[in-house]
């Protein structure tokens, strides 16, 4: 009876909006469970679109940090067109060091050349075994790909010319094969070879889920000699060969440089049989792809977003219902149909704009518990979030239309007959 009290007291007078906006808090706060209820599905919402941006915004941050470690300047030929790694077919063999050779001599915007040949083998020490990536590298690999010795020392030109029996291994290889205790000095076997450890890298990461402190470096004259041998056709065939170019600005004609050179030595006419690939080129393509990535994640939680603005409209129209009473009463003493209009918009705003901030604080705080507990570094923008909150009021807003002009239109006749 207090409601009716007070609607008696102020609707023979234009309610002003802070008036209606009272009346519209009280409601809401006489129903609060189902407030609570009605809000869920924007903070679920809101909580979706926040978490999922900042996980992909992470893997984006992640991609980019993993790829700087490559080194601005640096370029990769490899072998096979973007047609052939399209279509996942067996690379060509055709890479071989002798383009590696031309390119260090003949290229001028070119400082180092770092050739390489890789391939998976089973290392052992003593009972311990364990399968990994086994690289064939010159010295040059060390200043070229921006790696650094921890410990000893890395494979120099003597190793390479002596085709010697001498191995560079990664901090986690070590730690597998010997628990933790010191490699360096130590002997294992690769493919019934024995090898000397000589040095221990610095950790270095993981570059496209490959992980480059689980490697091993050997010669790539022990490699060819001992491990892979010769291709019968090509002679010996590399998995790739990192350049060097000058400086950063050189790197575009670097590549425009070497992709002339390797055309002409391997005689093509139409379509090439390697690539050339930078970091600019490969940052690019991860932005592409993490990017749209993003895009999708936040598509997703757009839907949750949705979903809770259609709860709002369901439960607006169910209290549209259950207010028949109040509603005529209001009509009846002289209240327009945009007061009525009104408090239920101011409602549903009130419910989507709570709702967004409580889903807010839940996105940021899951956003930052993934940054603290994986190795994803998920962020998320000022602007992402002003965005979100400002996209969930509008959401709840436009879904507090129907109901606000189904209330607006009651006929206080039939409304007043529930009295």
């Amino acid at each position: 009876m207090s409601l009716k009290l007070h609607l008696f007291k102020n609707m023979k007078r234009k309610l002003p909006l802070g008036e209606t906006s009272g009346m519209a808090i009280k409601n809401l706060k006489s129903n609060k469970f189902r407030s609570l209820l009605t809000m869920l599905g924007i903070v679920i919402g809101n909580a979706s679109v926040i978490t999922l941006v900042g996980v992909g915004r992470g893997a984006q941050n992640l991609a980019e940090k993993q790829l700087s470690n490559l080194g601005a300047n640096v370029l990769f030929v490899v072998p096979g067109n973007n047609d052939t790694r399209r279509r996942g077919v067996a690379f060509p063999k055709n890479l071989v060091l002798k383009d590696s050779i031309a390119i260090e001599k003949q290229v001028p915007t070119v400082r180092r050349v770092a050739p390489q040949i890789s391939t998976n083998a089973v290392i052992q020490s003593g009972s311990k075994s364990t399968s990994s990536s086994i690289s064939g590298v010159t010295s040059d690999f060390l200043i070229v790909r921006s790696f650094e010795i921890a410990k000893g020392r890395f494979i120099n030109d003597q190793d390479t010319k002596g085709a010697k029996n001498v191995v560079v291994i990664g901090p986690d290889l070590e730690n597998k094969l010997f628990n933790e205790r010191e490699g360096l000095g130590k002997r294992i076997r690769i493919k019934d070879q024995s090898f000397e450890i000589v040095g221990v890298m610095k950790p270095k990461g993981a570059v496209f889920g490959n992980n480059q402190d689980e490697n091993a470096y050997i010669p790539l004259s022990t490699m060819v000699s001992r491990i892979t041998g010769k291709d019968p056709t090509y002679g010996i065939s590399l998995s790739f060969i990192s350049v060097e170019a000058i400086n950063e600005n050189s790197t575009k004609a670097a590549k425009f440089q070497i992709t002339n050179l390797l055309r002409q030595r391997h005689k093509i006419i139409r379509d090439d049989d390697f690539a050339v690939r930078s970091q600019k080129d490969a940052l690019q393509i991860v932005s592409s792809i993490t990017g749209g990535l993003t895009l999708m994640l936040a598509a997703i939680g757009g839907i949750s977003l949705l979903v809770g603005g259609i709860g709002i409209m369901n439960i607006m129209l169910v209290s549209v219902s259950e207010r028949t009473e109040e509603i005529g009463l209001r009509k009846a003493l002289g209240a327009r149909r945009l007061d009525i209009s009104t408090q239920f918009l101011i409602e549903s705003l009130i419910l989507s704009s709570l709702g967004g901030l409580a889903g807010t604080g839940l996105g940021l705080t899951t956003v930052n518990i993934v940054a603290l507990l994986t190795p994803l570094p998920a962020t998320i923008g000022l602007g992402t979030v002003f965005i979100t909150v400002i996209i969930s009021g509008t959401i709840g807003l436009t879904f507090g239309v129907l109901p606000a002009k189904r209330a607006a239109r009651l006929d206080p006749i039939t409304a007043l007959r529930s009295l």
